[in-house]
């Protein structure tokens, strides 16, 4: 379906471009969330009447996203979940989580589609993040995950957390150390290990 953008979207174009988007996106999030109207002549007439207005309401919102940056960038985004002693979580942390954490402890309220997560975090440790605030004003973040606040200040602190005889820290979380686990699992047999099994 072809649209007219009213706003600016992140990988999909400006304010006032012409862009083909897939139907369903068009008509369950571009179109009824006023992001974006359908090309038309009338439209196009429309949006050209209504450019300036639609390009103070980006600024607008652009300012107020800017006002926020601050306390987004400072908030501390501790989650405190339980987990098993490979320091495997039991569940998820997800954006959801991540966005309802931003509100009660900042008071900022944003969707969980603004939190540029990628997968949910399944282990304890320290993991960057983007929070999309709009889409020319994007915070970069950490989120600690541990299964206690004293836990999370020794990964603020940048120690060590011991998951049986593994260490994890902010550079390599338990994700890591089970790869390293099955790369490990995986190397062929020494000679000496093959011949003690050719003996039995």
């Amino acid at each position: 379906m072809k649209v007219i953008l009213t706003e600016k979207i992140t990988k999909l174009g400006n304010i006032g471009d012409t862009v083909e988007v897939k139907t369903g996106y068009a008509r369950n999030y571009l179109l009824p969330n006023n992001k974006a109207m359908r090309f038309t002549k009338e439209n196009v007439a429309l949006f050209e009447a209504k450019k300036a207005e639609l390009v103070a309401r980006h600024e607008k919102a652009k300012a107020d996203a800017e006002s926020k940056f601050d306390v987004v960038k400072n908030a501390k985004l501790h989650m405190i979940r339980q987990a098993g002693d490979t320091g495997q979580l039991y569940g998820s942390v997800s954006s959801r989580d991540i966005a309802v954490a931003l509100k009660d402890i900042a008071g900022v309220n944003i969707g969980s589609a603004q939190v540029m997560l990628g997968s949910p975090i399944k282990s304890v440790g320290v993991f960057d993040t983007k929070i999309a605030l709009h889409p020319d004003v994007i915070v970069d973040v950490k989120v600690y995950v541990a299964q206690s606040q004293d836990e999370i200040d020794a990964l603020v602190a940048g120690k060590k957390l011991t998951f049986g005889t593994k260490k994890v820290t902010e550079e390599e979380t338990t994700e890591e150390v089970a790869e390293k686990k099955e790369e490990k699992s995986e190397k062929p047999a020494t000679e000496s290990e093959s011949k003690e099994e050719i003996a039995e």
